[in-house]
């Protein structure tokens, strides 16, 4: 079994994924309709240096499948588990995370493969 089979085996955990959008009128972020994604998702508690060079402590620490957005938004759980108007707005749901940092790291011996964790 290969490093992606293996990720991809582990990762049986349904997330809600919303990839960030433009701006609103007032300047205000807005997120996309959120989507499902496979991920192996690891409640743990750690010190990371965010996006900003700032150091922070980690809420979560995830395995993905697919490439995440710096500045989205991150949920345990389905969308059947969301009201209509929380699928896009994650700011509407207490228990979604903004993505703090996201580490992506070819496979040996390929530049077309990834292992892919993100920080919450």
């Amino acid at each position: 079994m290969g490093l992606q089979e293996f990720i991809s085996s582990v990762c049986v955990q349904t997330a809600v994924y919303w990839a960030p959008g433009t701006r609103d009128g007032f300047g205000q972020p807005t997120w996309s309709v959120g989507v499902e994604i496979a991920c192996r998702w690891d409640d743990t508690t750690e010190l990371i240096i965010n996006k900003y060079g700032k150091e922070i402590a980690s809420q979560a620490r995830l395995l993905v499948t697919q490439d995440i957005n710096a500045e989205g938004y991150l949920y345990l759980g389905s969308l059947s588990g969301l009201s209509t108007p929380q699928k896009s707005n994650p700011k509407l749901v207490s228990t979604a995370y903004p993505v703090q940092r996201i580490e992506k790291n070819p496979e040996f011996k390929s530049t077309t493969k990834f292992v892919r964790t993100v920080y919450l």
